[in-house]
């Protein structure tokens, strides 16, 4: 059996998780965003680097997340 590759979508910043803009079993494209952070009064989309399903979703809004935290897990297509 083969195992799928996973890809994690990380934090890039200390950050208030204001949106998540995607739900288990969705599908992505590369581009596409997956949550809406918020630092310093500004929001940062953060955007799918590679396509795939989402498998999980580890945040929620109102977390605050650390840089590196895993937002979104994609498996790949």
């Amino acid at each position: 059996m083969a195992r799928t590759q996973e890809h994690e979508i990380v934090a890039e910043m200390v950050a208030n998780v204001m949106s998540v803009a995607v739900e288990v079993g969705e599908a992505v494209a590369v581009g596409d965003t997956v949550v809406l952070l918020e630092s310093m009064k500004m929001e940062i989309p953060v955007l799918a680097e590679a396509p795939g399903t989402v498998q999980a979703v580890k945040v929620a809004p109102g977390d605050v997340v650390q840089e590196g935290d895993v937002l979104v897990v994609l498996s790949a297509p």
